[in-house]
């Protein structure tokens, strides 16, 4: 059976190319059937057009009604009638309604070896912190903050004189081949 992704996004939009790509090769038995973003000029988007995939901004406007925004989000993604729900680069928490309608079905990328640095900075706080190996974790979505079950990881070597900006460039390319694998997995029952 084909996995039907709808993948949620934020930015450029790399994890988002990496599952196009895979499915356009036929390394991936899956279809991305739409791509969702709360930001409305995120790249993501036309790069999900390019693709001839369906793609919706679905902006969060600060100091609005949050639960009435999941909600929203919960319908639109409802629409695709997905089998699994990526969330890619989605720099918001999906709350209450989502989770509860997806739960079990939606996975995440993170920039860091979980459970150590949750949250929005991992390479950062991995440096900070002086560790000598960082990573990539795709880990299936709960109530918590990075908390949920993981379901896959890659090393990254953290070098002499990384900056953020070097470190988070590695761990991007382990954490899209993650992302492709974790669906195959997904797809093939293995989760």
């Amino acid at each position: 059976m084909t996995t039907r992704v709808v993948v949620l996004v934020s930015g450029s939009g790399t994890l988002l190319q990496a599952l196009l790509d895979a499915v356009a090769v036929g390394e991936l038995d899956a279809r991305v059937v739409g791509v969702v973003s709360d930001q409305p000029a995120a790249p993501a988007l036309e790069r999900a057009r390019v693709a001839g995939v369906p793609a919706v901004a679905h902006p969060y406007a600060r100091g609005s009604d949050r639960g009435a925004w999941d909600a929203e989000l919960t319908r639109i993604v409802a629409g695709f009638e997905p089998d699994l729900i990526a969330s890619a680069g989605f720099m918001k928490l999906l709350g209450e309604s989502f989770l509860a309608r997806f739960g079990g079905s939606v996975i995440n990328t993170h920039p860091a070896l979980l459970p150590s640095f949750p949250g929005m900075h991992g390479p950062r706080d991995a440096l900070n912190h002086g560790v000598k190996v960082s990573g990539a974790t795709v880990f299936l979505v709960d109530t918590g903050v990075d908390t949920g079950r993981i379901l896959a990881q890659g090393a990254v070597e953290v070098l002499a004189g990384d900056t953020v900006a070097t470190l988070h460039e590695r761990i991007k390319v382990v954490e899209r081949r993650l992302l492709v694998e974790t669906v195959r997995a997904w797809n093939e029952g293995e989760i």
